[in-house]
């Protein structure tokens, strides 16, 4: 069972008809954790500031979504659902994120570029990347957010606006991407393909 998670603050609609294009019949929760614990897959879109993740305090799926990961669970945070995955954001330092990364998400740099960064951006995948696997250097995606997560260790792509930044991280079957695939064309339909496969 795909599981979307929906703490109404996520790009839903889009997200599932990408993954009703694949194929896939998602169910949808905003708290019932019964579609978390039985899981196969789980998918967390977002938009918005990084403060609307408290629902998921409140609707005690962090709890869930923590076995769900260690269970072996595919998970991939969408955008805000990326930043999630980290220690917390200077977007709202108060709210916590589920830290399965310890580092944490920041607004871009003074520059004279325009900030939120919305567009369409290149990819620098990494070797070794099983979710983008197939996606070509230099491949667009469709990006629209002004916090980002640094690039280290477990970065799977970088994508450079003001400054690098990590527009994908992957570790074991914990896997985020800042920029949407369900608005990313045939690129990111091959990513959430891949992650519709991905075996452990």
């Amino acid at each position: 069972m795909i599981t979307v998670i929906d703490y109404k603050a996520g790009n839903l609609t889009s997200v599932l008809k990408a993954l009703h294009h694949l194929g896939a019949e998602p169910v949808v929760t905003d708290g019932n954790l019964s579609f978390v614990e039985s899981a196969t897959r789980i998918v967390l879109p977002g938009v918005g500031h990084f403060a609307a993740t408290n629902r998921l305090d409140a609707t005690g799926l962090i709890a869930a979504v923590r076995a769900a990961i260690a269970r072996g669970v595919p998970f991939l945070g969408i955008c805000v659902g990326m930043q999630w995955l980290y220690a917390g954001s200077s977007e709202a330092p108060q709210q916590p994120g589920l830290a399965q990364f310890s580092e944490s998400c920041t607004r871009f740099s003074e520059s004279h570029e325009k900030v939120p960064h919305v567009g369409w951006n290149s990819l620098e995948v990494r070797k070794g990347s099983r979710l983008l696997a197939g996606v070509e250097p230099g491949e667009f995606v469709y990006f629209t957010h002004s916090y980002k997560a640094p690039v280290t260790a477990d970065t799977a792509a970088i994508t450079h606006y003001i400054e690098p930044f990590a527009s994908a991280v992957e570790r074991a079957n914990v896997m985020g991407v800042q920029f949407h695939p369900e608005k990313s064309g045939p690129t990111g339909l091959k990513i959430l393909a891949n992650f519709l496969s991905w075996e452990g």
